[in-house]
């Protein structure tokens, strides 16, 4: 296996690991919404995300930073095509964290209620985006002979590529609240079993056809047992929800988004961004990505930074694991 197929691989899964971990902060943001019904309500699901929404970002930094190193041109021509929705995003998790530190700087109930909102919207954004984005990658764009993209915003805005933003959107949601149900006590706790177990018969219905569909349109045998197993992991899920078993269904429901981003990794490969104006017009693994030599070095600081990263980021999770609920906050 060829260095650049590695970083395919690594970049596959540090996507992976940032729409499991982040994805559940835009659910919670969704939830503020959704699901809270006062504030005290709501400052509970802010706080079962409080001391980690950060450091789940990092993991978009990283794979950002990856592609930028190992697949510069794939980096390029994604931002550069990609760039309102990107700039969109971008705007979004700013606004989004601005949100989470000034909401309780001032008593004021209409200060916070604005910040609030922000949060909501700031979170279902995204949510939404993140699908669209990579319903494209996937589907294919128009590249021309330079790999540049020559298309418009409205090229962005076909069926297939919204119908993976709502996916994104629900499944975010779903796990959000499992995780919800997970991390709090009491009426807030039955409330979110209850929601889950909704949103996650919705998500099923349109995953299952969007998954469908990119397995009919460009799936192989493995990109086929990948979505076997997002949708046996979802079903897993929601039977694991009913029951009220949070710590399970949050484990399925996080194998779901990994499985999901497999299949679409597995159905992208060799190539990085499909030309839908000519395939030979493709970036690829191999027309994309850096010297051998860059890549050698990057694996190697990877092998050194990655362990790290997951230690710290595992204390975290270990320190804040307890439940919270409406007692726990101040009145």
């Amino acid at each position: 296996m060829e260095l650049h197929d590695v970083w395919f691989i690594l970049i596959a899964v540090l996507w992976t690991g940032y729409f499991f971990l982040e994805g559940f902060d835009f659910g919670i943001g969704v939830l503020t919404k959704l699901l809270a019904r006062d504030r005290p309500e709501k400052r509970v699901l802010i706080n079962t995300i409080g001391p980690v929404w950060d450091g789940n970002e990092v993991w978009l930094l990283t794979a950002g930073g990856a592609t930028f190193a190992a697949f510069p041109e794939w980096y390029a021509t994604l931002f550069s095509g990609f760039y309102l929705p990107l700039l969109l995003i971008l705007v979004c998790l700013i606004v989004r964290g601005v949100a989470f530190e000034y909401r309780a700087k001032r008593p004021e109930q209409n200060w916070q209620r604005n910040w609030e909102e922000a949060i909501f919207w700031t979170s279902l954004l995204p949510a939404f985006l993140w699908g669209v984005a990579f319903g494209n990658i996937v589907r294919g764009v128009k590249l021309d002979a330079q790999h540049e993209y020559v298309g418009g915003l409205g090229d962005l805005l076909n069926p297939y590529a919204l119908l993976g933003g709502l996916v994104t959107l629900a499944l975010f949601t779903f796990h959000g609240a499992v995780f919800a149900a997970l991390k709090t006590v009491g009426e807030i706790r039955q409330r979110a079993r209850s929601l889950a177990l909704k949103l996650g018969v919705a998500t099923a219905a349109v995953a299952v056809v969007f998954l469908g569909w990119t397995q009919l349109d460009k799936g192989g045998l493995g990109s086929l047992a990948a979505m076997l197993v997002a949708v046996i992991a979802l079903v897993g899920a929601i039977g694991a929800i009913k029951a009220g078993r949070e710590g399970w269904s949050f484990a399925l429901s996080g194998v779901t988004i990994a499985a999901a981003v497999a299949m679409l990794f597995l159905t992208l490969f060799p190539n990085v961004m499909p030309s839908t104006l000519d395939p030979d017009w493709s970036l690829t693994v191999t027309n994309a990505s850096s010297s051998p030599y860059t890549l050698k070095i990057m694996t190697w600081c990877a092998a050194i930074a990655t362990p790290l990263v997951l230690a710290y980021q595992s204390w975290t999770y270990w320190v804040f694991r307890k439940r919270i609920g409406t007692q726990h906050i101040a009145h």
